[in-house]
C-alpha cells in the first residue's frame, strides 16, 4: 500500500544537528531535482520580493529566511518536521512498533521541496509551496511530475494508492494505466481542518490495522469499524475511485 500525504504548512525545526544529506534520502532518483529546487528557492529566498514569488504572506520573513539556510539547517525525521493538523491526527510517534514500522513504509508526503519523502527521512523545515512558479526550475508541480512518474508506481508495487493529498499536490503526479484502477482518493465533507484531521486519522488507522488490501472495495472492511464510509467508482478510466470518509463519534 501506497498512502499519498501533503506537507503541512507549519513545520517544526531543531536547533542543533546534522544538516540534510540528500544522498540519503528515499528515492535517490529524485537527488539532482532536490537540490536544484533547494538552490533556487534559496537564491529567491534572499531576495526583497521571496513572499511575492512564494506566494506567502510577508509577515513570514522568518520562514522565509529559514529557506536561505536549506544546506546548512539542521535536520529531524520528516515525521516531526511536519507538523500540521494533519500529522497531528497521525501522530506517529504514538504508533506501536508495528504500526510505526508499517507507516514508514506506506506512507509518503509529497513536497514542493523533496519531492516525496518518507517518515524516516532526515529533512529541513522550509516555507515552499507546489503551486509556485519557481526562478530558474519553473512551476513546481510540472516539475517534478516526470519524477515522481519514476519512483512513486514502484513504491506502490502491487497494492492500492490510498490518496489524502490536496489537490496543489496531487497535481505533482497522477497514477497512470494500471495502477489508476487501484487509485483511491480520500475525499473528506466539511471545513478544511476537519478533512486534514480526518485523512490523518485515515492514514494512522490504515497503518495500525495493517491489512495491505489489494482490491479497492476491501478498504472499506478495514475502515468500516472507525468511519461513516461510502465508495464511489471512478466515472471513467484513469480518474480514482473517491472514498467519502468521515470519523465516528
Amino acid at each position: 500500500m501506497l498512502i499519498l500525504l501533503p506537507p503541512s504548512e507549519s513545520k517544526t525545526g531543531r536547533t542543533r544537528g546534522r544538516p540534510v544529506d540528500p544522498d540519503r534520502l528515499s528515492f535517490p532518483q529524485l537527488t539532482d531535482t532536490r537540490r536544484a529546487v533547494a538552490a533556487a528557492v534559496a537564491t529567491v529566498s534572499a531576495h526583497p520580493d521571496a513572499a511575492d514569488v512564494l506566494g506567502v504572506s510577508p509577515n513570514l520573513t522568518r520562514e522565509i529566511a529559514r529557506n536561505t539556510t536549506l544546506r546548512t539547517a539542521p535536520s529531524s525525521p520528516a515525521s516531526q518536521v511536519y507538523s500540521g493538523v494533519l500529522f497531528d491526527a497521525l501522530d506517529h510517534g504514538s504508533l506501536d512498533g508495528a504500526a510505526k514500522r508499517r507507516a514508514n513504509r506506506w506512507l509518503v508526503v509529497v513536497s514542493a521541496l523533496y519531492g516525496a519523502v518518507r517518515p524516516t527521512d532526515a529533512i529541513a523545515p522550509y516555507r515552499l509551496s507546489m503551486a509556485v512558479n519557481l526562478p530558474g526550475v519553473g512551476p513546481l508541480a510540472s516539475a517534478w511530475k516526470p519524477e515522481l512518474s519514476e519512483v512513486l508506481p514502484e513504491a506502490a508495487g502491487r497494492g492500492l494508492v490510498v490518496d489524502c493529498r490536496s489537490s496543489t499536490y496531487a497535481a505533482a503526479w497522477t497514477p497512470q494505466g494500471p495502477l489508476a484502477d487501484r487509485w483511491v482518493q480520500v475525499r473528506v465533507p466539511g471545513a478544511t481542518h476537519m478533512a486534514k484531521h480526518t485523512r490523518g486519522l485515515v492514514a494512522r488507522h490504515l497503518c495500525e490495522v495493517g491489512r495491505d488490501v489489494r482490491k479497492v472495495p476491501q478498504l472499506v472492511d478495514v475502515l468500516t469499524d472507525a468511519f461513516e464510509v461510502s465508495l464511489t467508482p471512478p466515472p471513467r478510466a484513469g480518474r480514482p475511485w473517491v472514498l467519502d470518509a468521515t470519523a465516528r463519534a
